[in-house]
């Protein structure tokens, strides 16, 4: 041990309080050696089934919650919806699906699939009528049909039914629990349920630790006080006893039960509420006193010579791993999970807390679009909350005035804009700092094919013209765009606004600049501002807040749509007209909305044109047109999710179809589908809450684990069938994923003996 480690208060406390642990108890056990032994005993055992209770929970805890995320995935299927299970030629593929869900899970005995209002239930061995499950395959003691048919049809809440009693194939008998999930899960309409069947000696096994070497009841009760799964090792318990420890709070109690003093801990689970309960007679504890007290004796002298020297060996060892833990406190806390097989909790600490931070940087990029892409086009309802939003992605605008570009590149034979250069660009235009008016920009890109948004903060005084600086800012990054490539892009610029808040006006003016690239033709720069030049006439209304109004209906911004009608109708009661132009100017401004709603494919408009132009005074037709554009924006936004959807499940179905493809990468798809890396990552992402790594990690390793307990198949052939290359780097992951090695993974669980000639791993 290095001198500098005693500098360590920390270290010199433990030295002392493990000199202490060894020298009191010596010095006063000749006085309280029989009761201080019970006593430390008993609560050794004690603290020892709290902390054993606290694991069977979470490994119970984890086992429930793994059966629902099973169920959620079975909801989401494409494989498991009713018209695949009962299609004649795709229900095997179904049955199969089912298997490989079961697999998951190493204390199913049987999983079953169930439409409600159905007569027919689905399982991983077929399909079958309830009569047929009911009656012959499956009889529960307490469990009539009548309750069976209630009980899928109405469960609302993932739910354990007591063990009961059940004759399988009219032969064996066995105790089972059922465990009900109705899907989808987590919403008020379910359409059917996913029951699973537990032994009983699945959930009474991990209980049975428990109680170790010591006699005693160990009950799993439910939120009603039922009991879910029980194991007793000597006299069993009586209704009445049961009952009051059903009713106990978590911690350690004493409690007479058939006149004998018991030592109970409970403990409460918090994801569903089930109560763990073991009941130990405590006169068995004195029984190992006489042990204790002669070992005392024995080691009294060897104690005081060699106690010293433990002392320091063991506060060294405990000291190196809290010095590790404390580099790591603060990126997680209150984490709940099973230790991995073979690792200390110290060590399992230290990979999680890596993995949670891998996780944080990996959603960031994420968080930081969203944010951005929702005060573009959404806005924020107050400038605190929008400077929030910058903040919190990290986005600082030292400026003191924001505006929004719009970029847009149109592909050409002669000048191809591949996917590497969208991204490439991206990357540099996600933050950047110019020269010019001490601007910083942060980039997203946008849904539509090759376009980007920019939000730029830029310093621009009083004396100062915006104009001339937004132009400036504007040359420099056409420059360095074209550094990145030779493609030139067509730029709209919105109006430059003083606060965060404010940025979905410029995004929406910035929108209706770009429009004018088909009459200024590609690579072209229009300014929101020179627009409001372009009038018909002085005395009529400004063409670029048609175009705004416009712009705002076509994007399904509603907030900028009514403060644009607002505006106009300001300014029409402050002109000074006759009403015949008066009149002519409102129908010109009802004609813009009418002809939007028509581009954008809204038929029924149509019948509420009578209606529109039955008014009596402006405030009527600035209320009629507000309701029609929160209608219009409300219809676009239900449009835009639709598609975004659409593209999402196709290219998930894509992923599922070829995931075995060596050649299958996110790059790949985004030039099939013409989209970016990032916004097809983003839209995986959020679609099945994985990466697209992680997802085809999945398939692959979900398919491999099927064949290791279907066939005898080298691992290698089976692992390049389903697209890995590198075997060795597979077989750490495996293990590290499973605990096992695949060749002992397929001596556990799989189907038949494996060929001769393989290794363990199955090569």
């Amino acid at each position: 041990m290095r001198w500098n480690h005693f500098k360590s208060k920390l270290l010199i406390k433990y030295i002392l309080s493990y000199l202490s642990i060894f020298l009191v108890p010596i010095i006063i056990m000749t006085v309280i050696i029989y009761e201080n032994a019970v006593n430390n005993l008993r609560s050794e055992i004690e603290q020892s089934g709290i902390s054993h209770l606290e694991q069977a929970k979470m490994n119970i805890d984890g086992r429930m919650t793994e059966l629902s995320e099973i169920a959620a995935r079975i909801s989401f299927d494409s494989k498991l919806t009713p018209y695949m299970v009962q299609h004649f030629y795709y229900s095997g593929e179904a049955i199969e699906a089912l298997d490989k869900y079961k697999a998951n899970s190493s204390i199913i005995n049987e999983l079953f699939l169930y439409f409600r209002g159905d007569d027919i239930i689905y399982s991983s061995r077929g399909l079958m009528s309830i009569d047929t499950l009911i009656d012959h395959s499956y009889s529960f003691m307490n469990w009539d049909k009548k309750t069976f048919v209630k009980d899928l049809n109405a469960v609302n809440l993932p739910t354990l039914r007591p063990s009961d009693s059940v004759t399988v194939n009219r032969n064996a008998k066995n105790r089972m629990l059922a465990y009900l999930v109705p899907i989808p899960p987590n919403q008020t309409y379910s359409h059917g349920t996913v029951m699973y069947l537990i032994e009983e000696s699945m959930l009474t096994g991990i209980m049975d630790s428990v109680l170790g070497n010591f006699e005693g009841n160990a009950y799993i009760f439910g939120v009603d006080g039922q009991v879910l799964a029980a194991t007793s090792r000597g006299d069993a318990m009586v209704e009445a006893d049961m009952a009051k420890l059903a009713s106990i709070p978590s911690g350690i109690h004493s409690a007479n039960f058939g006149n004998v003093d018991h030592s109970v801990v409970a403990v409460k689970s918090e994801a569903n509420g089930w109560t763990y309960v073991t009941a130990m007679p405590s006169e068995q504890f004195f029984g190992r006193v006489v042990h204790i007290q002669t070992f005392i004796f024995m080691i009294f002298g060897v104690v005081l010579i060699f106690g010293s020297i433990l002392a320091v060996q063991l506060a060294r060892r405990q000291y190196h791993p809290i010095r590790d833990l404390m580099e790591f406190a603060n990126l997680k806390k209150n984490s709940e999970h099973v230790l991995p097989k073979g690792k200390t909790e110290l060590e399992w600490i230290r990979e999680t807390l890596l993995s949670y931070q891998n996780q944080v940087d990996l959603q960031e990029p994420y968080a930081r679009n969203q944010c951005l892409l929702t005060l573009m086009k959404r806005g924020a309802p107050s400038r605190q909350e929008a400077e929030d939003m910058l903040h919190m992605i990290g986005a600082s605008t030292p400026g003191n005035r924001l505006f929004v570009i719009i970029m847009a590149w149109d592909y050409s034979e002669e000048l191809p804009f591949s996917v590497d250069n969208r991204e490439a660009l991206l990357q540099k235009l996600a933050e950047l700092q110019l020269s010019h008016a001490q601007a910083t920009v942060f980039g997203v890109e946008l849904s539509q094919p090759a376009q980007l948004a920019l939000m730029v903060s830029m310093t621009a005084d009083e004396a100062d013209n915006e104009q001339i600086c937004m132009e400036s800012i504007i040359e420099e990054m056409q420059s360095m765009v074209l550094e990145h490539t030779q493609v030139v892009p067509t730029m709209g610029i919105g109006g430059c606004y003083a606060g965060p808040e404010q940025l979905n006006q410029s995004y929406i003016e910035a929108a209706s600049a770009l429009e004018y690239r088909i009459v200024n033709g590609k690579g072209s720069v229009t300014f929101f501002s020179n627009l409001s030049h372009e009038q018909d006439h002085d005395f009529w209304i400004a063409k670029d807040s048609l175009i705004k109004l416009a712009q705002s209906l076509k994007q399904g911004n509603a907030n900028v749509a009514v403060a644009t009608i607002g505006a106009l109708f300001s300014k029409l009661h402050s002109q000074d007209m006759s009403i015949a132009l008066l009149r002519c100017m409102c129908f010109d401004l009802l004609n813009t909305v009418l002809k939007t709603a028509s581009e954008l494919g809204l038929a029924e408009m149509a019948q509420r044109v009578p209606d529109l132009t039955s008014f009596e005074t402006l405030e009527q037709l600035e209320a009629k047109l507000c309701e029609l554009a929160i209608y219009i924006c409300g219809q676009v936004e239900q449009l835009q999710e639709t598609e975004q959807r659409s593209l999402t499940d196709e290219v998930i179905a894509y992923i599922e179809q070829h995931y075995s493809d060596y050649e299958l990468s996110l790059e790949r798809l985004a030039g099939i589908y013409r989209v970016s890396v990032s916004y097809l990552s983003r839209s995986i992402k959020e679609k099945i809450g994985q990466t697209f790594s992680q997802y085809v990690w999945q398939l692959r390793m979900d398919e491999v684990v099927r064949q290791l307990k279907s066939g005898d198949e080298p691992l290698k052939d089976i692992i390049l069938r389903v697209g890995y290359l590198d075997v060795p780097n597979f077989i750490r992951k495996f293990k590290k994923e499973t605990g096992y090695t695949p060749g002992q993974y397929r001596k556990l669980y799989g189907a038949g003996e494996v060929s001769a000639g393989l290794d363990e791993d199955g090569i």
